[in-house]
């Protein structure tokens, strides 16, 4: 009986070891929890590599269109553009004596601006205290090829007052103003003609032209 008993206090022990060692943590701190369980093997960890920004598109670069002839400013490739007509605040003006029979006089005018003018059709002139001005002889350019002056240069016109033939009047001076084409105000040029004898029926003047001999054969 005895016996039985101390059979049965050893195996209660036992057990009561065995269920000790069973609740102490394991020395490796995993609580005492079979190696691997209640855990999730996970594999190493993928770099994530960010995306790379999309490059903007460029639009394409408009191309100048090549039917314009202007420039930047809006100005025109026309080499004569913003040229305006020669008034006479741009021109010394001058008359001399060419022909004395037939009263010819070789009118002058210098272009004493600082840029480029261009001298229309003819010459207006008026004689002295008489009236209407200078019937116009032979045909001018038109405006687009009119005679272009640089500063400095020269244009000239034939003047002819007439032979005696005493239906006139002799005038000792004469007044010029240029054609600009529009009612631009001038101040009248003056030069001294003595003697000139002009008749309304044979008096004349010519286009400005670029040479003096053209001006006086004409």
């Amino acid at each position: 009986m005895r016996t039985n008993v101390r059979r049965a206090a050893v195996a209660l022990a036992a057990v009561s070891a065995l269920a000790l060692t069973a609740c102490e943590p394991a020395a490796d701190g995993s609580g005492g929890k079979p190696s691997g369980a209640d855990k999730a093997t996970a594999g190493p960890s993928k770099p994530v590599t960010p995306s790379k920004p999309a490059t903007p598109s460029k639009s394409p670069s408009k191309s100048p269109d090549k039917g314009s002839s202007g420039g930047d400013d809006g100005s025109s490739a026309d080499p004569d553009y913003a040229v305006f007509p020669c008034s006479t605040y741009d021109v010394t003006f001058t008359a001399n004596l060419a022909e004395p029979t037939t009263g010819s006089y070789l009118l002058k005018i210098t272009n004493k601006s600082g840029k480029p003018c261009k001298v229309l059709g003819h010459p207006i002139v008026t004689f002295g205290d008489l009236d209407g001005a200078a019937t116009e002889r032979g045909k001018a350019p038109g405006i687009e090829d009119a005679l272009r002056l640089k500063p400095g240069e020269s244009a000239y016109a034939g003047l002819m007052g007439g032979a005696n033939d005493g239906k006139g009047k002799t005038v000792n001076s004469i007044a010029m103003t240029m054609n600009t084409e529009s009612d631009l105000e001038q101040k009248p040029l003056k030069a001294s003609t003595p003697g000139l004898y002009v008749s309304p029926d044979k008096n004349s003047v010519t286009a400005w032209m670029s040479n003096a001999e053209d001006a006086l054969s004409l």
